[in-house]
């Protein structure tokens, strides 16, 4: 009978003639003709899993690209739509009060500029002397040049083609009527 212990490691096969292996060094790697762990390294889908995860990386970088583009549209679009309205609506105001020969309502359509060229009571004292309008037509906003066409009707039944210069206010951001020739 063996005593317990640790096990004794197998003998190894030492050619005849040649030194005895060291036990701390490694032995020399397989020559020729010896078999590989794998016949050809695992690829387990590699190139369908890489282009899947392409297209997802470029779809992902459209939609974020292409929804801030589209935003950046709509904004654009609104904001001109907004001008467009406002231009109209302050251009019909301005005219409303000068077919009521509600002067110093005319005047507050106005922006700082002309307000600066021409105070109140001289506003008033040239509108009230010139023909007075009957009826009009406000055109479509040119957003490009701020300006509006405006078909007038003045009294006796003359028609005047005029054209409204608009700025935007300062304090408000809203449209108004800078001149008219």
């Amino acid at each position: 009978m063996t005593a317990p212990g640790p096990a004794a490691p197998p003998p190894s096969p030492v050619p005849p003639g040649a030194p005895p292996a060291d036990p701390g060094v490694p032995a020399p790697p397989a020559g020729p003709g010896v078999a590989p762990p794998f016949a050809a390294p695992p690829t387990e889908g590699g190139r369908r899993r890489l282009w899947l995860a392409l297209g997802v990386g470029a779809l992902a970088v459209l939609l974020c690209c292409g929804g801030g583009g589209a935003a950046i549209v709509g904004l654009a679009v609104s904001n001109v739509q907004a001008v467009g309205e406002q231009g109209r609506a302050v251009t019909d105001d301005y005219y409303q009060a000068l077919v009521a020969r509600e002067w110093s309502k005319a005047y507050d359509r106005l922006c700082d500029d002309a307000r600066r060229r021409e105070s109140r009571p001289e506003f008033t004292q040239r509108v009230a002397t010139e023909p007075q309008i009957s009826g009009y037509r406000v055109g479509q906003v040119d957003t490009a040049t701020l300006t509006v066409p405006v078909d007038v009707t003045l009294a006796g039944g003359r028609r005047e083609a005029q054209t409204v210069t608009l700025a935007p206010d300062r304090q408000t951001g809203g449209m108004e009527v800078c001149g008219v020739s």
